[in-house]
């Protein structure tokens, strides 16, 4: 290994271990907001719907996935769906409108008020995203973002952004996959170890 290797893994391992700690000590309390906002959804006898693209797309059928089957613990399945994964649908509603739409119409289909939607973008400014996060917001789902850079128009259309302040796409990645997994963490605290950290906002307008 050559000393211009090792630079590049230590340097992208410290880069992505200082924007995480950064990330997290500023906004701890959102991301705890956001998994609540998801638990009382569920409790509620709602869903929750993941988007993006790419790498984001990958994201949304883990973390949807994550809750589908189990996290950390055992415990009832929960009712979560990617809309990245129907490639039918997909490309049916692509060649028919556009691709902006593929997860708009969607969440028009499947969504119901209450629902939340989460929208994953590393830039804040996929189209087809921000415009399902606005369509959802419109009707009435509780909408989170995980975005990076400034955040784009994803921040309009969001009722809880978690934007991690970088432009590298693979750390802000793997910030998103941090995110991810404290939300279905928090999910299952909320609802099988804390319910009655939930019990002050039950039957509480959300988000």
């Amino acid at each position: 290994m050559t000393d211009k290797v090792l630079r590049i893994i230590t340097t992208h391992a410290e880069d992505g271990a200082a924007l995480r700690t950064a990330f997290f000590a500023a906004h701890a309390s959102q991301v705890a907001e956001a998994a609540r906002a998801m638990a009382l959804c569920l409790t509620g006898g709602g869903k929750i719907l993941f988007c993006g693209n790419g790498g984001s797309a990958a994201d949304a059928q883990h973390f949807a996935a994550e809750l589908v089957n189990r996290f950390m613990m055992e415990r009832p399945p929960l009712p979560a769906i990617a809309l990245t994964t129907d490639s039918s649908a997909l490309t049916a509603i692509g060649n028919d409108y556009s691709f902006e739409q593929i997860f708009s119409k969607q969440v028009r289909a499947l969504g119901r008020p209450g629902d939340v939607l989460v929208g994953i973008s590393t830039s804040g400014k996929s189209a087809n995203v921000n415009e399902a996060l606005r369509l959802g917001m419109e009707n009435g789902l509780v909408t989170v973002g995980l975005g990076g850079g400034n955040g784009g128009e994803m921040t309009r259309h969001c009722h809880h952004a978690l934007i991690v302040p970088d432009t590298r796409t693979p750390l802000v990645q793997e910030i998103h996959a941090a995110i991810g997994h404290l939300l279905c963490g928090l999910i299952d605290y909320y609802l099988f170890e804390a319910v009655s950290e939930l019990e002050p906002f039950l039957g509480s307008e959300q988000p």
